[in-house]
């Protein structure tokens, strides 16, 4: 194993590892772990994420504030969300209000799923005094454009007799007229930024029914009906404003929400672990680090473009420490991990006794973990 720095203390950052443990859960884990072998040893826990799910947890975790909210699901009925709040700074989750995790029953609706309730999330985020906002996008259930966001944030979307659209990127299809005017009076002063990993359009092959929609449950005649929804969306909203997002990088992004933060809200974006390690204040907790020590679920292929555990060993590289990476599964050659900037990498399930031990003692095998690389790297 590689010499690491004898001073300083630990950073443990890692994302979730999904379906099993929140990053919060990781990182304790991997520091009871870490304690075992060097219970001197200053560690600071500081669970990241990427702007997908996770990312409000990881805001909570570095010191935001959690502000319940009961906003509309995907499908209209309520669900219990939250924002995070740190001075004048909001953070708001796509997934807690309008994620596929938050459909009745699991029941996908392709058609009629909406994001009210992120708009919902958003304005709660403006009556509190939120001057920043940033919009982790990921995870969604919907198709609809971001139409159900601007609207709960007082868009008026109609048809050709004037009547207000229902939720769902279906009936899109029938818009005739967008008045934002109360969307861009409510967020005066508040700067939108908007987290986001990938860069589709809105519309196209790679746009967002194209790639996300089967995702939700769209297939055959459901994929022609949002994608011509969209359409008009597109034409409606630029012929409105006097701009043209749907080629925009991100516009597709959780089934079009990326289109409408753009074109509607006066968005920025920025990669999502960039814009959460400058959030989490990843600069501060890092520096004089002896090491610091990230992972997600599978450490694979899609890692390396921007996922959290690359984006936090670029950032640690680049402040000259080094980063070792813990994963349940370990997906990666050892000269792609190392190319990526790790010293190290760690897999649970070369930790388990019994095949499915990575999941069913996910907990354990974490600090199991923690153990192994504190006595390879820190002993």
């Amino acid at each position: 194993m590689p010499a690491t720095p004898t001073q300083g203390h630990v950073v443990v950052a890692p994302d979730k590892f999904k379906g099993t443990l929140e990053g919060a859960e990781v990182a304790a884990r991997l520091a009871a772990g870490i304690r075992k072998v060097a219970p001197q040893l200053e560690i600071r826990e500081l669970p990241v994420a990427d702007g997908g799910e996770g990312t409000l947890a990881a805001a909570l975790a570095a010191g935001f504030t959690r502000i319940p909210a009961k906003v509309a699901g995907p499908t209209g009925l309520p669900v219990d969300a939250a924002i995070a709040v740190k001075g004048d700074t909001a953070v708001v989750e796509l997934a807690l209000a309008s994620g596929l995790a938050r459909l009745p029953g699991g029941r996908t609706a392709p058609l009629a799923a909406g994001s009210y309730g992120v708009g919902q999330l958003i304005g709660r985020a403006v009556s509190l005094g939120a001057k920043r906002i940033v919009l982790g996008l990921g995870g969604s259930a919907c198709t609809d454009g971001g139409a159900g966001m601007v609207q709960a944030l007082g868009a008026a979307l109609t048809d050709s007799e004037g009547i207000e659209l229902p939720p769902g990127g279906a009936a899109l299809r029938r818009l005739h007229r967008i008045d934002p005017v109360l969307v861009t009076k409510a967020l005066k002063g508040v700067e939108i930024v908007v987290a986001c990993d990938v860069d589709n359009p809105l519309l196209g092959p790679r746009g967002a029914t194209a790639v996300y929609g089967p995702q939700k449950g769209a297939d055959g005649e459901d994929l022609l009906v949002l994608e011509a929804g969209l359409t008009r969306w597109a034409d409606v909203v630029a012929a409105g404003t006097g701009e043209d997002f749907r080629d925009a990088p991100g516009a597709g992004a959780a089934g079009g929400v990326g289109f409408a933060a753009l074109a509607l809200l006066g968005a920025t974006m920025r990669p999502g672990i960039e814009l959460l390690l400058e959030l989490l204040g990843f600069d501060e907790a890092v520096r004089g680090a002896r090491l610091v020590v990230t992972g997600e679920g599978c450490l694979d292929a899609q890692t390396l473009h921007g996922k959290a555990p690359a984006g936090v060993a670029a950032a640690a590289t680049g402040a000259g420490v080094p980063v070792a990476a813990v994963a349940g599964r370990l997906e990666l050659s050892e000269s792609e991990w190392r190319g990526a900037g790790f010293v190290a990498a760690y897999a649970l399930t070369d930790l388990a006794e019994q095949p499915g031990d990575s999941l069913t003692k996910a907990a354990e095998l974490a600090e199991v973990a923690g153990e192994r690389l504190a006595a390879d790297l820190l002993a």
